[in-house]
């Protein structure tokens, strides 16, 4: 199967949640699909309202172009062999926190966008969530 199931989303809301916890913060969580679908979604109580929108759009650029979207945000640089992508595809996010997601044999079936906090921390929180994805 080259889809995320909601069993698979949930695990990763559940381990983006718990290392935002660790860490102390208060994130919004964007899971989307294969196809860039939202899959599910948390807004942690406190989460910034502007950030919801920001997670989305880092879970879609991270699975349209399966990599991560601050290597995006590397490439988009003036000069940049992507830049201005950003204003493609109904607006991206070029900067870290989305991630794609793989299954158990590799193949990405979807992606986790965080956004809520330092870039840093959303890039981290979104690691983890990819990351309990089976």
């Amino acid at each position: 199967m080259n889809d995320m199931t909601l069993s698979q989303a949930q695990d990763a809301v559940a381990a983006a949640l718990e290392k935002s916890k660790q860490i102390g913060v208060k994130m919004n969580i964007a899971i989307v699909d294969a196809g860039a679908n939202l899959k599910a979604f948390a807004r942690m109580d406190n989460a910034w309202l502007g950030s919801i929108d920001i997670a989305m759009k880092k879970a879609k650029t991270a699975r349209f172009f399966d990599m991560n979207s601050g290597d995006i945000g590397r490439l988009s640089q003036p000069g940049g062999s992507l830049y201005n992508i950003e204003h493609s595809n109904g607006g991206l996010i070029s900067f870290p926190g989305g991630v794609p997601i793989k299954n158990s044999s590799g193949t990405i079936i979807g992606a986790i966008g965080v956004s809520g906090d330092a870039v840093e921390n959303d890039h981290a929180v979104a690691e983890a969530g990819a990351a309990a994805v089976k």
